[in-house]
């Protein structure tokens, strides 16, 4: 066997790991067996914003495959309201349990019930991984019992089946059930799901983004692909004062000001004194949100005049207000003005802040940069996400690829060089990483505000109207005109085009996209370009479920194929535990596989065949003496 000094090297470093032909040995044989379990599950879900309810219901109830599995294991021994009364037990065990006991329903019996009901489920959802992946997931405090009565065997004398009653009884006895039960609800959930994608979109419109984020912290295994409302509050930890202005914006707009205030230690207090003052005649909440609507044009007009590579004059119409005759001038045309008291509104000079503007943004990107929890939300929204991921042969992003009207990628020009389709993906994500985390310059910040709202924006894919929807009276001026990849993404050429730039199989290969509402009540379906993209908008704002007639889609990618679920309205929490009341969804199997997936046809799977190859050379490399074993 020849080897490289270099390839050498790389041996010597992981004989440190396995320093022993045994432990390579052991090593291979673990492996090798791992690549042939079926693949995990993978859920993917989008445009969450903020809706913390619906959005924690889905991760408890694991997109309906917990029921799926409890109909599956019980059907034959269980009515269907039992069986939904263990779901329920699942998805919330703490308050489940507080219900009945209240109606004096818990006993002695419940509990051994129940106990022996959640061990069979936890074991069924358990058999596809190995038992180490299991014990990683068990939680600590009752990991050695769980992992007991996991791994129970039948034998000749029921030895074990009376250990495992005893220890049951014993859980009962020293009144441990309750977090017991717990332990294993949170080990069922663990298993039901195996990795989470969130395709963007978790803030604004919802009044709880904060606490979705830290329930993504602490998930086990998570990506996020950038949405243009994420990216629109990274960009205001980056100090883009025309990104703070926006959030500002959209959380007076939809009267969610709590999560600044309460959770990120923002004060208002500078903008709604500034704006009383200003618009005297207004209630306080509407004269904020015109004052910093007023300072958001103003903002978004330097940008574009600092960068004519944005290309995004049209959008400069502060300057063509006629405050006298209460029009504006839009691509030559006026238009009537619903508002035209305008008091900080030079039109000679009209993107200029007043003194008393400056020092209200200059006050607020003090709170914005120096919100420690703030902070800590983006910074984990630059570890987990990015533009765009390839996953088990995959695409994943939130908005588009920007395509020009005749079908190619349209090249965006940054750091003074051209980008387009993969590339330029891939310095945009640069940008905003050097944004946050390098020393930036104002090119970099200002791009934060681009990726909310640029034309050529991925993440954006609209040239989006916030002046006209918020001043002008005439609503044909609200049209917001997509980028031509959402004509083109209907037409399976395209995808397959999108996903050959991106080095992926266009013939087994699926865009996941998020970002547009589907139109169910309208016939629209998710599903296009003959399969090889989904649209899983996730429906979760109620202000779009009038118009979509569903609360939306998530995927469920598992060893059997992809399927679409359909989600209906979530009520309320207390519905599911008085009522025993699930989110209602159907599933759609498009796409079953006519092999099992494994392990060995993922990504980690190749990951594992390296590692096989190189222990493979370690161990050759011990038995020639090449490296000595200790």
């Amino acid at each position: 066997m020849e080897l490289t000094d270099e390839k050498l090297k790389y041996l010597r470093l992981l004989a440190v790991k396995y320093p022993s032909i045994p432990s390579v040995c052991r090593e291979i044989i673990n492996l090798k067996a791992i690549l042939n379990l079926p693949k995990g599950t993978e859920h993917f879900m989008s445009d969450i914003h903020g809706e913390y309810e619906a959005f924690y219901h889905i991760m408890n109830n694991a997109a309906g495959v917990i029921k799926e599995k409890v109909d599956m294991i019980f059907a034959e021994r269980m009515t269907p309201r039992e069986r939904q009364e263990i779901c329920t037990l699942v998805y919330y065990p703490t308050e489940k349990i507080k219900l009945l006991k209240r109606l004096n329903a818990v006993t002695p019996y419940w509990y051994k019930i129940n106990l022996k009901n959640l061990t069979e489920l936890a074991k069924f959802l358990s058999s596809k991984y190995t038992r180490s992946k299991v014990r990683k997931a068990l939680p600590p405090e009752f990991s050695y019992i769980i992992d007991e009565l996991l791994h129970a065997q039948s034998d000749e004398d029921n030895n074990q089946y009376v250990y495992h009653e005893k220890i049951l009884d014993t859980i009962i006895d020293i009144d441990s059930a309750d977090a017991f039960i717990d332990a294993l609800s949170t080990l069922i959930k663990r298993l039901a799901v195996d990795h989470l994608h969130i395709v963007g979109d978790i803030y604004d419109r919802g009044p709880n983004a904060d606490r979705i984020m830290d329930l993504l912290i602490s998930h086990h295994s998570v990506d996020i692909e950038w949405g243009n409302h994420d990216i629109l509050w990274m960009g205001a930890a980056c100090g883009s004062e025309a990104c703070i202005a926006n959030v500002l914006r959209n959380n007076l707009k939809y009267d969610n000001i709590e999560i600044l205030e309460n959770t990120y230690a923002i004060s208002l207090r500078s903008l709604t004194l500034f704006a009383e003052q200003t618009y005297p005649d207004m209630q306080p909440m509407d004269a904020a949100l015109k004052a910093v609507s007023v300072i958001l044009f103003k903002l978004e007009g330097q940008i574009i005049m600092r960068h004519p590579e944005y290309d995004m004059v049209d959008r400069l119409l502060l300057d063509k207000i006629d405050k006298g005759r209460g029009v504006v001038r839009i691509d030559g045309q006026e238009y009537e003005l619903n508002d035209c008291y305008f008091p900080t509104l030079d039109t000679g000079d009209a993107y200029t802040l007043t003194t008393e503007e400056q020092h209200v943004i200059d006050d607020l990107r003090a709170a914005f940069v120096n919100s420690h929890m703030l902070r800590k939300h983006v910074r984990f929204l630059y570890e987990k996400g990015s533009t765009y991921m390839c996953y088990n042969g995959n695409l994943l992003f939130h908005g588009c690829i920007p395509m020009t009207e005749d079908g190619g990628f349209a090249a965006m020009r940054l750091d003074g060089r051209d980008y387009k389709g993969r590339a330029y993906m891939d310095h945009a994500a640069k940008v905003a990483r050097r944004a946050f985390f390098g020393n930036s310059d104002q090119s970099d910040v200002d791009f934060m505000w681009y990726l909310w709202c640029g034309k050529k924006s991925p993440l954006a894919g609209r040239t989006m109207k916030t002046f006209e929807r918020t001043f002008v009276v005439d609503e044909s001026t609200y049209d917001e005109p997509k980028n031509p990849y959402y004509r083109y993404y209907k037409q399976e050429e395209y995808c397959r085009k999108i996903l050959h730039e991106f080095g992926l199989d266009s013939s087994i290969s699926h865009i996941i996209n998020g970002h547009t509402p589907i139109k169910v009540s309208k016939g629209e379906s998710p599903l296009k370009a003959n399969n090889r993209l989904i649209v899983i908008d996730g429906g979760f704002c109620r202000a779009y479920q009038k118009t979509t007639g569903i609360a939306g889609y998530t995927l469920i990618y598992n060893s059997h194929g992809m399927r679409l679920k359909a989600h209906q309205p979530f009520e309320s929490i207390a519905k599911v535990l008085e009522e025993n009341k699930d989110i209602e969804s159907s599933s759609n199997f498009f796409e079953t596989e006519a092999e099992r997936v494994m392990v060995k046809d993922t990504d980690n799977g190749k990951e594992i065949m390296e590692t096989i190859h190189d222990l493979e050379l370690l161990l050759a490399a011990y038995r020639q003496g090449m490296i000595v074993t200790k």
